[in-house]
């Protein structure tokens, strides 16, 4: 089909409308936003967050050594 002078409304066109809704599928379904990129990051585990909560003075050196014991008797390590 023709439509205005001659120019035919397929071909490249319709390619070009292709290529931008194959791109933007493709960053939706591999997360681009910036909330999923946060999210993707570890982490930490129960041992770190008690290491860093006695780090920034948070909680008390013994404290610490409290909940690190019933952390380990929770999960078995030492």
């Amino acid at each position: 089909m023709y439509f205005d002078h001659g120019y035919y409304m397929g071909g490249m066109h319709a390619l070009w409308w292709v290529f931008w809704l194959i791109l933007v599928v493709a960053l939706v379904y591999t997360g681009w936003s910036p909330q999923r990129r946060a999210g993707r990051r570890e982490r930490e585990s129960p041992h770190e967050l008690l290491q860093r909560r006695l780090a920034r003075g948070e909680i008390t050196p013994e404290a610490y050594e409290q909940a690190k014991t019933l952390l380990d008797r929770d999960t078995g390590t030492h």
